[in-house]
């Protein structure tokens, strides 16, 4: 027994020195101690039933003779499974060495109740193991043949239709590792595993021969469902949350204005006549909010700080929920994870499933974060991205390639999107398509109140920060005004009076959103300091009938020569404080004058004490308006689907028709029209909408199409990016070339040349040169909605 014992025990240790890693070493320890019991106790176990795994034993006492050769059966049967386990040991799987850790710990557990009892019970979980262990062994053995070739060599195939497969294995073998998401998709270190993921998983290597193909199956696209209508905001208000005061103050806004939305959603679905609409499934990322963006928002929402964006995202998700889409809302990158589904890791991998969502709202640090999230996936499933974008951003600085040649780089452009793919707060890119948001409507009673209680010499200023009282030349007209009226602000104060804040300013400290409502009503004037620009108060002030007074820019601010717009994705120039409201209200509601000319500015004073105006809303900024876009958006714009290339077969096609082109001259003008007998294209705006006009040497095609009564749409520039326009405006092109430029199509007289876009993204309604005529494509437009063509909707 003596001798039996050290046998095994040399076994055992032979075993163990070559069984490295530490989980499966305990488990070794664990045999060990069951060996040296059992010979110390003498105990014999009879031979494996029929029928039984081949490491299964049953446990008896038996006679003291035997114990020498069952000891040394037993010996035998360890060190094989201990090879095995060793095999076991190289596949690195986790799962697997964790059963094994819970099998030695069940070992340890055995107490002593007597001897019988207590070898059966070691019998009993030694047979317990062994069973385990060979379906584990089963698993990797399957594995193994697949590691090895045994289904087909394992080189890398040689493909010319798969130029990058040699380069991304030579990666694969050097970085697998530097992501944990390639191991969750199977990748272990081996060339297999490599081929394997990047044939199925990505598409840089050929499909393997010796791999079943069919075993992933194909998932078909839920069923469409028809969207209805839904007033209840109960639902809205459980997934917005809580927890921050940003979100209490988008939950105030939300339920204040909840009537107002079911009662714009009853007209709006009678305007429809209940026509039918796909449900979307929807995901709502609101990035700046999130802890990792850094959320510079919400601690300021109690002391003045912008809401502008806070606006903008509640009227956003309010208006998804009224029109009955299938909404979820994510203010971490936590949930984004969760609900977008990508593998845990670093984003290096892409997700192997359809995109759970139709459309994705978010920001510019949303997109980030699912850049971070989604890796290489954000390339495939980016069509679905819509990006609520203050300011807008032009293709120039869109386009990545494009932008870093020509010098239109910055830190917010350069996500190759399409231009409509942005969404902006007022119609002032049409480029990017207007989200917009809502501002409060009186009712009849409310609008009488406001024209009686109005008081003519009351002002209040445009500002809650004290650093918007620090503009240069304020106490100049500051003055003047003090003459002629009293002036109220609203400004976050922690002393009793800031030094900014002149004492003859009756200062009320910021107010909640209805004390703020009740003020405006009061006052005659709502006058700006030239910052912030293009916030949604004045519209507030408008809609309870006060005249917006605002300073006017000469030059025009811009990225050339003002800090604020530097490095932002636009070349616009801003000729007021707020643009929208100069260019699309205007007199009596919007005076805009040179706050230096304090003779102008003393008239217009006294002129404003002497009018009367009535509460204004622009249709496009009530509830029904932006539902009524929002839902044109959703319904409409397709930017997954590939357009069919126009023209359909090449440049010298002949149309329908008698004409030499698509194209008919309004009488007595300059403009183009789409020919009613040339081919029928599917278009969103219809062809019907377009007008074709030209611009003048350094003018843009916004400021053209402007000129002419009508909206720039770039959606329709493919059907004008042809040589036939050039024709048809009586353009003579000595030659006609193509070329990425994000001001063509467009004419050269100097040189005679008829240039034409060679990139969609780079389609432009921006931008301007001394040296081309663009060829611009507008639309009309529905009264009080500029974002839709009369027939759009």
């Amino acid at each position: 027994m003596i001798a039996a014992s050290s046998e095994l025990s040399i076994m055992l240790r032979r075993c163990l020195l070559t069984f490295k890693p530490f989980r499966i070493f305990v488990v070794g320890i664990g045999f060990f101690s069951l060996c040296f019991l059992m010979t110390s106790l003498g105990g014999q176990f009879s031979a494996k039933r029929p029928g039984d795994s081949p490491f299964t034993m049953r446990a008896e006492v038996l006679g003291g003779q035997e114990s020498r050769g069952v000891l040394r059966k037993i010996c035998d049967m360890l060190e094989v499974i201990m090879k095995r386990m060793d095999v076991l040991s190289k596949l690195g799987n986790t799962t697997d060495t964790h059963r094994l850790d819970e099998l030695s710990s069940a070992l340890d557990r055995i107490q002593p109740i007597g001897l019988v009892e207590r070898i059966q019970a070691i019998a009993q979980n030694m047979s317990d193991m062994a069973v385990r262990v060979e379906q584990i062994l089963q698993r990797s053995m399957a594995y193994n043949r697949v590691r090895d070739g045994a289904f087909g060599q394992c080189e890398i195939p040689k493909d010319p239709r798969y130029p990058d497969c040699p380069s991304k294995m030579d990666w694969m073998r050097a970085r697998w590792t530097s992501d944990p998401c390639y191991a969750f998709y199977g990748v272990d270190g081996s060339d297999c595993s490599f081929l394997i993921y990047l044939s199925e998983v990505e598409w840089f290597c050929p499909p393997l021969a010796w791999r079943n193909q069919t075993t992933t199956p194909t998932l078909k696209p839920p069923p469409k469902r028809q969207a209805v209508f839904q007033s209840d905001i109960g639902a809205l208000m459980e997934q917005v949350g809580t927890g921050k005061e940003s979100l209490s103050f988008m939950k105030r806004r939300i339920r204040r204005l909840a009537a107002q939305w079911a009662s714009a959603a009853r007209r709006l679905d009678d305007k429809l006549r209940n026509h039918w609409r796909e449900q979307k499934r929807i995901l709502v990322h609101v990035g700046f909010l999130t802890e990792e963006s850094g959320d510079v928002f919400s601690p300021k929402v109690l002391k003045g700080g912008p809401l502008g964006e806070m606006v903008q995202w509640a009227d956003i998700l309010t208006a998804l929920h009224v029109l009955g889409h299938n909404l979820k809302i994510s203010f971490s990158l936590k949930e984004l994870h969760g609900f977008l589904g990508v593998p845990p890791g670093r984003g290096s991998c892409p997700l192997t499933g359809p995109l759970p969502f139709d459309l994705i709202y978010t920001d510019y640090h949303g997109l980030q974060q699912m850049k971070q999230l989604m890796g290489l996936s954000l390339r495939k499933h980016k069509c679905h991205i819509r990006v609520i974008d203050t300011f807008g951003t032009e293709p120039a600085y869109n386009h990545e390639e494009y932008a870093t040649l020509h010098g239109y780089r910055t830190n917010w452009g350069y996500w190759n999107l399409h231009g409509q793919q942005y969404m902006t707060m007022f119609p002032h890119t049409p480029d990017n398509s207007f989200m917009g948001f809502v501002a409060e409507e009186l009712n009849e009673t409310e609008r009488l109140n406001i024209q009686k209680n109005k008081v003519k010499n009351m002002a209040v200023v445009y500002g809650k920060e004290t650093n918007m009282w620090k503009l240069q030349g304020k106490e100049k007209f500051l003055a003047i005004l003090h003459r002629h009226m009293e002036i109220h602000g609203t400004v976050y104060y922690e002393a009793q009076r800031p030094p900014e804040v002149p004492a003859f300013v009756k200062n009320h400290g910021l107010l909640p959103q209805q004390e703020l409502q009740q003020l405006l009503r009061k006052a005659k004037l709502f006058i700006g300091f030239g910052f912030p620009y293009e916030g949604p108060a004045p519209l507030e002030a408008i809609a309870n009938g006060c005249i917006f007074l605002q300073p006017k820019f000469n030059p025009p601010h811009s990225s050339l020569n003002h800090e604020f717009f530097r490095g932002k994705p636009t070349s616009r120039e801003v000729s007021s404080q707020h643009p929208y409201a100069e260019q699309y209200i205007g007199r009596p509601h919007v005076i805009t004058i040179d706050f230096n000319n304090s003779e102008e500015f003393d008239a217009t004073i006294r002129e404003i004490m002497r009018i009367n105006v009535e509460p204004f809303l622009p249709y496009e900024y009530t509830c029904e308006g932006m539902l009524e876009r929002l839902h044109a958006y959703i319904q409409n714009q397709d930017f997954c689907s590939p357009e069919a290339p126009f023209p359909p077969v090449n440049s010298s096609q002949t149309w329908l028709g008698s004409a030499p082109s698509p194209f008919n001259l309004l009488p007595n003008s300059r403009i183009l029209t789409w020919a009613s007998n040339a081919s029928s294209f599917s278009s969103w705006p219809p062809l019907t909408a377009l007008r074709v006009v030209a611009s003048l040497e350094s003018e843009s095609c916004v400021k053209a199409c402007q000129t002419a009564g009508l909206i720039c749409e770039p959606a329709l520039y493919r059907f004008i990016n042809i040589r036939e326009t050039f024709s048809a405006l009586d353009f003579q092109c000595e030659g006609v070339e193509s070329e990425k430029n994000h001001l063509f199509p467009a004419f050269s007289a100097e040189h005679a040349e008829c240039s034409l876009q060679q990139d969609p993204l780079l389609f432009s309604c921006a931008g301007s040169s001394a040296k081309y005529r663009r060829l611009c494509p507008c639309r009309d437009f529905r009264n009080g909605q500029v974002a839709l063509c009369k027939d759009c909707l």
